[in-house]
């Protein structure tokens, strides 16, 4: 019974913390609040800063790239503490970073239409894996400096960040949630995926 207790306490605090966290739409929040109006009427018609950022203020795409990091890095953060205060099982800090992750790419408040998760994902490794997210900055940074492609770019990082996290070099015991959150991250980029092969995917900087 206390076994069981626990189990279902500890899939609730992920599903609680992690999704609702997640589902935070702070690119939508931020644009409105600074009088842009609905970021999903321009671009991708995506909440994340990319799409924020097309709006024409780096200021704007900035703040939401900020808050998307600190929910992933905050909801990781609760539950990490959870399960060094009250002995959950790691298991339930890995499913809080997949609700973290899905709650921002489908949030109940926008009818289950959010963002492309990565600014979030970055949050997630920030706390998990810090040396991950070097690995990631690099990838990134690379990327976009050579392609111009956001989207490419993050593809490429949250790869690389796997890979190293499998390398074993560091918090090798995040080698299979990354996996599965870097697959998340594919998959909801199926779009974009299909653009870049087409060569019609925005760059960095295009309004449209």
């Amino acid at each position: 019974m206390r076994e069981f207790l626990i189990a279902y306490h500890g899939y609730g605090l992920a599903f609680i913390i992690g999704y609702f966290l997640g589902s935070i739409p702070f690119g939508l929040i931020i644009t409105k609040l600074a009088g842009q109006g609905d970021v999903r009427d321009i671009g991708s018609g995506s909440i994340g800063a990319t799409n924020v950022l097309r709006t024409g203020s780096k200021k704007l795409a900035a703040a939401t790239l900020i808050a998307d990091v600190a929910k992933g890095a905050i909801a990781v953060s609760i539950t990490l503490y959870f399960a060094a205060t009250m002995n959950f099982d790691m298991f339930y800090v890995y499913l809080t970073a997949f609700f973290a992750l899905t709650g921002h790419m489908f949030p109940v408040w926008l009818k289950f239409k959010g963002g492309k998760g990565v600014a979030t994902y970055i949050g997630i490794f920030l706390v998990a894996a810090p040396w991950a997210v070097l690995v990631f900055a690099i990838t990134w940074l690379s990327t976009a400096y050579l392609t111009r492609y956001s989207s490419l770019a993050a593809l490429l990082a949250c790869s690389a960040t796997t890979i190293y996290l499998w390398l074993g070099f560091t918090n090798a015991d995040w080698a299979v949630p990354a996996t599965i959150l870097t697959a998340t991250v594919i998959l909801k980029h199926h779009e974009n995926i299909k653009r870049l092969l087409n060569g019609e995917e925005s760059k960095i900087g295009d309004k449209s």
